[in-house]
């Protein structure tokens, strides 16, 4: 439900906070007083586009802003737990700025989304309702979808059907690509055989080429890492000259220390630091000896490496930047060839699967179909009795069903809605006959039997009263309250017969102060939606009768309501 929404430099309204109450809120005002503007800005928190054309005059940005509950609405709850946001008690914000330089923000519960992502959330939160939605009613491709959301049953049979249709499709797609490349299949057989072969007959291994080349570069360099070898050997050992070796001359160091250690306790720590040194030195002369032996001079084996090396960097730039791709393309080329190989095979699986799926398809369209049928019966039923509380007692509204043998995504049906206003009238198709009161009438009539069918907690109402009055108003705002027992109904309205069903009345006026025209809003209290029912009988001179008149009203809504509070229904 739709709680407070604030809308601060929104074409003609500087800053306005409104709050909306459950039930019916009316909101009415005077010819060009900016009730649009009011719709034009909740439509742009539900995920509208919005223009900077919006913005008011002489200011940089617009910002609209929205509270709403949503408490056990499961739908939206997933969406927003899929963004990672948490609602605040039951209820979340929505902010929306657009600046002149066409920055567009979007901020839920102080988490920034997209605009896409606010339009799944805001098709859940309220249903717009006007001359749009009303014409879509004339596009028969609406028609089956209002009829499968009638009954809760039919959208798990077409959730399952959908399923089924699209591994079919995927089923028929895979078939006609193999018979489409069976021309390619033989050139490709010989290409993978060969290119199978060539990768198994090189047995590679995981980091060969790593490995490889370490032990090229040491053969590479194994006279010169032998030189340097012997010479360390040497310098530690025997030394050069009559000095001697690096650790005979540590080891006189060493004991020359250790002649003088009784005079200075000092000594000690440095003494031990030298035997250290000394160890270490002696250790690593008997690996260097130790390594010495591992030099190997043989060009035969390096000539050999660098053939192998050649051949693993041959293959890959054929097949992968590293050995691990070039197995990888090796094991995907293993798969297509058994595939190749075994194309009769999976031909004959896939024909079996597609023709399975088919039959599958069939008999879930056909369910679809016996459902689909009872469904439009009940719609159809309970449309017209709508119909006859708004005026047309005669009217006839059915929903007709047919079924083909053609499949598609919602199934083996076509369905048109069809009307006829008048009895010995044939039922013809909406976009045919319904002129635009009717039209009205029959889009409100679906609004007030669908209310029951979603979760939707908020329905907007414009223009819903446009070209009616007298009696027929009376029955509109009939069907707007029974509406409003189950959902928050904002309704823009210019009739006293549809304003007096109100649970909230805004007034919303245009005043101009200082050469600048303002749009404000205002929440009347009874005694002031005494005076503006009055306006919307008599125009703007209130009189006596006029005051009168709207008592009379306002008398006979409270009675009907409560009337309907006690049999739960019109």
């Amino acid at each position: 439900m739709l709680k407070s929404l604030t809308i601060t430099n929104f074409a003609l309204i500087q800053q306005v906070s409104v709050e909306f109450s459950e039930g019916l809120n009316i909101l009415s005002g005077e010819t060009g007083a900016g009730k649009s503007i009011l719709i034009d800005a909740l439509g742009i928190i539900l995920g509208e586009r919005a223009s900077a054309d919006f913005i008011r005059t002489g200011t940089e940005f617009l910002r609209v802003e929205a509270v709403f509950t949503i408490e056990q609405m499961a739908s939206v709850m997933e969406l927003l737990d899929e963004q990672g946001i948490v609602p605040e008690e039951g209820n979340i914000i929505i902010s929306r700025k657009v600046t002149r330089n066409g920055k567009n923000t979007i901020i839920l519960n102080g988490c920034h989304i997209t605009l896409a992502v606010l339009r799944q959330i805001g098709e859940k939160l309220v249903d717009m309702h006007g001359q749009h939605e009303n014409q879509s009613l004339l596009k028969p491709e609406i028609h089956i979808h209002l009829l499968d959301l009638f009954q809760h049953d039919i959208l798990p049979v077409l959730q399952s059907y959908q399923e089924i249709y699209r591994n079919w499709l995927k089923a028929k797609e895979e078939l006609a690509r193999l018979e489409a490349h069976s021309r390619e299949r033989e050139q490709r057989l010989d290409m993978l055989s060969w290119q199978t072969k060539e990768i198994s007959a090189a047995a590679l291994q995981v980091n060969e080429d790593r490995d490889l080349d370490n032990e090229i570069r040491i053969l590479a360099n194994a006279e010169r890492i032998a030189r340097a070898i012997n010479h360390a050997h040497l310098l530690l050992g025997e030394g050069l000259g009559d000095q001697g070796g690096i650790i005979a001359q540590l080891t006189e160091v060493k004991k020359e220390l250790e002649s003088i250690e009784r005079f200075d306790d000092d000594l000690h720590p440095i003494i031990a630091a030298i035997t250290e040194a000394l160890y270490q030195l002696e250790e690593s002369t008997s690996d260097i000896g130790s390594y010495q032996d591992t030099i190997e001079f043989n060009p035969e084996r390096l000539e050999m490496l660098q053939l192998r090396a050649d051949l693993i960097h041959k293959l890959k730039k054929k097949y992968g930047a590293t050995i691990e791709d070039v197995l990888s393309y090796y094991e995907q080329a293993e798969k297509e060839l058994y595939t190749i190989n075994h194309y009769d095979e999976q031909i004959e699986k896939l024909v079996r699967q597609r023709d399975s799926l088919f039959a599958e398809l069939q008999a879930a369209a056909a369910k679809l179909g016996t459902l689909r049928k009872q469904s439009g019966r009940e719609l159809g039923k309970e449309i017209t009795e709508h119909l006859a509380h708004l005026g047309m007692p005669k009217a006839n509204f059915t929903v007709h069903i047919t079924s083909s043998d053609r499949l598609g995504t919602d199934g083996a049906n076509d369905v048109v809605f069809l009307f006829s206003a008048n009895p010995g009238e044939e039922l013809k198709p909406l976009h045919k006959i319904v002129s635009g009161g009717e039209l009205s009438r029959i889009a409100l009539a679906i609004k007030a039997v669908f209310s029951q069918k979603d979760e939707i907690p908020t329905l907007v109402f414009d223009e819903v009263d446009a070209g009616v009055g007298g009696e027929m108003a009376f029955r509109i705002a009939e069907r707007i309250s029974l509406i409003s027992a189950s959902k928050q109904v904002l309704c823009i309205t210019h009739l006293p017969q549809i304003a007096c069903m109100a649970d909230t009345h805004i007034y919303i006026e245009k005043v101009v102060e200082e050469e600048r025209t303002t749009t404000s809003l205002r929440l009347l209290t009874e005694e002031q939606r005494l005076t503006e029912l009055a306006r919307m009988v008599s125009g703007t001179e209130i009189t006596p009768i006029a005051l009168e008149n709207a008592q009379q009203i306002l008398e006979t809504a409270k009675n009907k309501k409560e009337k309907w509070k006690k049999t739960e229904k019109l």
